[in-house]
């Protein structure tokens, strides 16, 4: 009993020629990639995003608008949209009865 102790309080250790056999060496490569490429992640996520377009010395201008308003781009002020007219509604006459409302 006092050897399960001891290995418990230890931790499981194995023996050296174990250590040394090929799929323990492919392992040990194995998690030491792993832990390299989780620790990549997890700084590439901490960092601010990186624009690569804005470094570039590039004019990503179209050789013609595409807008609905083609003169806009030119300088030209915009021609205002005038709005549907609003229907007229005619006033309430005092004379007359208003009619009922609801179900009543």
């Amino acid at each position: 009993m006092s050897t399960l102790a001891t290995s418990v309080a230890t931790g499981a250790l194995l023996p050296e020629s174990t250590l040394w056999t090929p799929w323990a060496q492919v392992l040990a490569t194995f998690v030491a990639i792993n832990t390299v490429m989780y620790v990549a992640v997890a700084v590439a996520k901490i960092l601010p995003k990186v624009h690569v377009g804005d470094w570039l010395n590039t004019s990503y201008a179209r050789a013609e608008t595409r807008s609905i308003h083609p003169r806009a781009a030119d300088g030209w002020p915009m021609v205002p949209v005038s709005p549907r007219p609003v229907p007229r509604v005619p006033a309430p006459d005092d004379t007359t009865e208003a009619a009922p409302r609801g179900p009543f």
